[in-house]
C-alpha cells in the first residue's frame, strides 16, 4: 500500500484481490441487529462517504485478511495525534507492537 490511501482505497483494493464484488463482502458483513450490510452502504465506505463503527471495521479487516489495527487506524478511530501521522501499515504496525510492548511491562 502507497502513502495516502484512503480506507475506501484500502477496502476495494482488498476485495478486488480477493476475488469478491461488494455485495459478497457486504453479505459476509453484519451489523449489530445480526442484518448483512446493504451493498450501497460498502460502496459508500469505499468511496468514503461513510465511515464504518469499529465493529465493523474489525468484520472487514478479518474477510479482507487485513490488519484490523491498520482498518481502524485508516477508520480514524485512533486519536488524531496518531491518525493525522500519514503512516503506512509496516510503520503502524510497528508503532502498535512498541506500544504493546510498553503496556506489558
Amino acid at each position: 500500500m502507497t502513502e495516502g490511501k484512503t480506507l475506501g482505497k484500502v477496502i476495494s483494493e482488498a476485495r478486488k484481490a480477493k476475488g469478491m464484488n461488494q455485495k459478497e463482502l457486504a453479505a459476509s458483513v453484519r451489523r449489530e441487529d445480526g442484518e448483512s450490510i446493504s451493498p450501497q452502504y460498502l460502496n459508500d465506505l469505499e468511496h468514503d462517504r461513510r465511515v464504518p463503527s469499529s465493529e465493523i471495521a474489525l468484520q472487514l479487516a478479518s474477510v479482507l485478511g487485513l490488519h484490523p489495527d491498520y482498518l481502524l487506524y485508516l477508520a480514524r478511530k485512533w486519536p488524531d495525534d496518531l491518525t493525522d501521522r500519514g503512516l503506512q501499515p509496516e510503520q503502524f504496525e510497528k508503532a502498535m507492537m512498541a506500544f504493546r510492548k510498553q503496556l506489558s511491562r
